[in-house]
């Protein structure tokens, strides 16, 4: 998938979510978009740490090992519905902070 094809799938997502906040002024969708990015966060947590067998016994019995993929995913699309509620251009964000990361190895 190409990130024009993912931030077209954000802004489809984005509309079918704001019929679940009704009259919701944007403080609190930003508000409620930011607890939903801390818990798929916590989610992936888990899984990074059932991944390296780091859980305790009983849910490593009922881990599936395929799931950190949906988390990594659940992470990405939500941390994407986020910046576009903020009116953040993920791309131009991107690109900038890959200049300034490429910027400290020259």
């Amino acid at each position: 998938m190409e990130l024009k094809d993912l931030l077209k799938f954000i802004e489809i997502e984005n509309k079918r979510l704001r019929t679940y906040y009704h009259n919701t002024d944007e403080d609190k969708i930003i508000l409620a978009q930011t607890v939903k990015l801390t818990e798929e966060l916590g989610e992936l947590c888990s899984e990074v740490l059932a991944h390296k067998s780091l859980q305790r016994k009983q849910k490593l019995e009922n881990h599936d090992k395929e799931n950190i993929q949906e988390e990594f995913a659940d992470v990405i699309i939500t941390a994407l519905l986020l910046a576009k509620t903020m009116n953040v251009d993920i791309e131009k964000a991107l690109e900038n902070k890959v200049k300034k990361i490429n910027k400290r190895y020259t």
